[in-house]
């Protein structure tokens, strides 16, 4: 992380990194470049609202080398409690930056998530653009707790330098966290979210205007309504209210 001022901002008990996407791709490339191992986490309403209850998932996140800012909704909360940090950093974003790098510094990846057509898809996508070399395997989000083991050892023995994990929270976080031994010749993991069906053109991306404006969430909810309503209308009350309450502290 050398020549990165990397600053870590406290949002209720998470410390979030304060740095730009710029600043993030140039400490996960170093890190691989050097052989290191960084586990990197993006937060977002739901994440913060949900550690509040999960002590699992406190443990997962806050053990994370980087973790950056997912949502806009984390970027405004800092700022509104007095710990600015500089911008969003997507997820998606790093994933379609750290694969170009990849391609060009001889780097493999490694894609765990989703359904299989959608993963394998993705896989194609990519291999497409940019070579199957780029490729070190793919497997679908879809097992049971005791295939974790295996499944851990398959990505970690697959020569992957990177990984990335399309599940949703708590799992992946805690899949990293607990079978960081297993996954010792993978350098760099980060929890994607629902960017696989975005690349493999299940769902769309919200707009630009909506994403600088926070709307992105109500943009993915009118497409998956009876899936996500929970998730973002009563876990963005719930997060608004824990900030607000901090904010009186």
């Amino acid at each position: 992380m050398e020549g990165i001022n990397k600053k870590k901002v406290d949002l209720l008990g998470i410390p979030v990194d304060a740095i730009t996407m710029e600043d993030t791709i140039q400490i996960i490339n170093n890190a691989i470049h050097s052989k290191l191992r960084i586990s990197h986490v993006g937060i977002n309403a739901w994440t913060v609202v949900a550690i509040q209850k999960d002590e699992d998932l406190q443990k997962s996140v806050t053990s994370c080398d980087l973790i950056s800012a997912d949502g806009q909704s984390i970027v405004w909360a800092c700022r509104f409690l007095g710990h600015p940090i500089p911008e969003r950093v997507p997820a998606i974003e790093i994933m379609g930056n750290l694969i170009d790098h990849a391609a060009q510094k001889g780097h493999k990846v490694f894609f765990f998530g989703a359904r299989e057509e959608v993963v394998q898809k993705v896989a194609q996508i990519y291999s497409g653009k940019f070579g199957n070399e780029v490729i070190a395997g793919f497997r679908n989000g879809y097992f049971q707790e005791d295939e974790e083991p295996g499944i851990a050892r398959q990505i970690g023995e697959s020569g992957a330098h990177i990984l990335f994990l399309a599940m949703p929270s708590p799992q992946k976080e805690n899949f990293i966290f607990n079978h960081q031994k297993l996954l010792t010749g993978i350098n760099y993991n980060l929890g994607v979210g629902g960017a696989f069906d975005v690349v493999a053109g299940v769902t769309k991306r919200a707009p630009g205007w909506m994403q600088k404006n926070g709307l992105e969430w109500f943009y993915r909810f009118i497409q998956e309504p009876h899936r996500m309503w929970k998730r973002y209308f009563i876990g963005n009350f719930r997060f608004m209210f824990l900030i607000f309450r901090e904010k009186l502290k």
